[in-house]
């Protein structure tokens, strides 16, 4: 793997470059991909964001959020992926992706334990939020950081963190959250647009799924289901999903909190959360990954086949 050193080398030799964040974009990977863009543009090298579906709207707030792309508009020199653990993250745009790598350099940051190292450049640093690399190597591009490239990195800081409350929570996060303030960063404003704002729909939505969550293993274990005709019932998006998964995790007696969400008839989105559990571990069993606490994957079949291969594997690492 590469240093955060040799990575700034790279990027400050470009011209141009093209940002990729992840399918179903959150805070950390649009606030990674906003603030380094930034910061390329700061140094005068030509550089956009790309996702494969429109951004969220609750992300607006952000400087440059509109203006991101759903597929590169022009031939750059560099892809640069940003939130990025595995190349079919990307969605659409994979190909896109793959395509370009052949002929020209690419560059992977990200903080995932999962991450599969498949770029030419790869820095991949276990922490709280990307934004927390990306504000290190920000600075290693001999770029001040100003209200704008903060904004973007606090954004992915609060977000990712589950506003500071994750177990991989250190020092570092804060630090680096405090330069971000002290940059101009309005904490209180990224606080309530990215993490605690909702519509009255999302509301709704959220109090029904968290009204039938299913408790399995003795309790242990917790799984909320959100289907297509509830999404089309409340009128929202899959992004008003975002945070439901950690509401059974203050329930005492829950180790492991499950979200699945149905894509389309016969597939579902699982998103897994613990208090210390490693479910990286259960996600990898069905060919996901993520982070020790907090972890996805997809899987495919009838909700209750669904449900009973969940629960089944769940007991194998709780030892139940």
């Amino acid at each position: 793997m590469n240093t955060i050193e040799e990575i700034a080398r790279v990027l400050k030799s470009l011209k141009s470059a093209v940002i990729f964040t992840h399918m179903r974009p959150d805070g950390d990977t649009l606030g990674s991909a906003l603030g380094l863009s930034r910061a390329l543009s700061m140094l005068g090298i030509r550089n956009e964001v790309v996702n494969e579906a429109p951004i969220p709207v609750r992300y607006y707030f952000l400087d440059g959020a509109r203006d991101i792309k759903l597929s590169p508009s022009f031939d750059a020199e560099a892809y640069i992926l940003v939130d990025v653990s595995a190349e079919n993250r990307l969605g659409e745009l994979q190909e896109t992706f793959r395509r370009g790598a052949r002929k020209k350099i690419t560059v992977n940051l990200d903080h995932h334990t999962s991450n599969l190292r498949f770029c030419r450049y790869n820095y991949v640093a276990e922490c709280s939020a990307n934004c927390q690399n990306i504000y290190h190597l920000i600075k290693a591009l001999g770029v001040t950081p100003d209200k704008i490239v903060a904004e973007a990195l606090l954004t992915g800081l609060v977000t990712d963190s589950g506003a500071f409350s994750h177990g991989d929570v250190s020092e570092e996060t804060f630090l680096v959250a405090a330069a971000c303030v002290k940059a101009g960063a309005d904490i209180g404003k990224i606080s309530y647009e990215a993490y605690k704002k909702k519509t009255k729909a999302r509301a709704d939505l959220y109090a029904a799924t968290v009204s039938a969550i299913r408790y399995f293993l003795g309790g242990k274990l917790a799984i909320a289901v959100i289907r297509q005709d509830m999404l089309k019932q409340y009128g929202v998006g899959q992004d008003a999903t975002e945070g439901i998964v950690d509401f059974a995790l203050e329930i005492d007696s829950v180790a492991v909190s499950v979200c699945i969400m149905e894509v389309k008839k016969g597939q579902y989105k699982v998103s897994l959360r613990s208090k210390e559990t490693n479910v990286n571990e259960i996600a990898r069993v069905f060919g996901g990954g993520g982070h020790v606490l907090a972890s996805g994957c997809m899987l495919f079949g009838e909700e209750e086949e669904v449900l009973d291969r969940l629960s089944f594997t769940v007991s194998q690492y709780l030892g139940s």
